[in-house]
């Protein structure tokens, strides 16, 4: 079971960095209580659909216990959501979640697909230029999860796990494999046959089982 810390949405908006214009959906507002459909959180936005929205990515969640780490590793103060997350908690962080985990989050039901392929707009939002590659290097990325049950989520809602479809692959190991270790071929074909994964996440892998067949023809 986890609390929640912060239950955030947000439209996407402009903020600058470097004098330079940026739209994105990652500047998201706290609020107490917000529906959650198979699209997404009412109210919430992604400005680049190809790492955001969708039904497979409908709720971003960051681990909470993650904010100590980076506060210590770049001297400053970090509030939720910093990640354009919409659940940031505690007690799921990625080592102890797998791909296809199933959760009562207030009264909806989701499913965790794929862990989250981090961008430069954390960077640029944050203001702090290493803040992207090293959530790379730890793979320390959060995750997503598609909607199985709509409901109503509050601020004050549990994230409580009601089943586990498989227990080889966490988020953190398959995420290293998207992110550092590509030419693991025998993890991606395992990681293919997991019903729940995400399907941007599955042509990933098949795009990266691809290239490896033709270097070995």
């Amino acid at each position: 079971m986890t609390n929640i810390v912060a239950l955030s949405v947000g439209k996407e908006k402009e903020f600058l960095w470097r004098e330079k214009a940026i739209v994105s959906a990652i500047g998201k507002t706290q609020v107490k209580e917000v529906k959650l459909t198979v699209d997404g959180f009412v109210g919430d936005g992604v400005a680049n659909p190809s790492f955001h929205g969708g039904p497979d990515r409908a709720v971003c969640y960051y681990p909470f216990e993650h904010y100590a780490k980076w506060e210590k590793e770049f001297n400053t103060k970090l509030k939720p959501p910093v990640f354009g997350e919409n659940v940031c908690g505690t007690g799921f962080i990625e080592k102890d979640t797998y791909i296809g985990d199933i959760f009562s989050l207030g009264t909806a039901v989701v499913q965790i697909t794929q862990g989250r392929i981090p961008c430069s707009t954390i960077s640029q939002f944050n203001g702090i230029n290493t803040f992207l590659p090293k959530i790379v290097e730890t793979c320390l990325t959060g995750y997503f999860l598609r909607v199985l049950e709509e409901g109503i989520v509050r601020e004050d809602s549990e994230l409580q796990l009601i089943e586990r479809m498989q227990e080889e692959y966490n988020v953190l190991e398959a995420t290293k494999i998207m992110l550092l270790d590509k030419k693991n071929y025998a993890a991606m074909e395992k990681l293919l046959l997991i019903p729940s994964l995400a399907e941007d996440w599955r042509n990933r892998y098949q795009k990266a089982m691809s290239k490896l067949e033709k270097i070995s023809e």
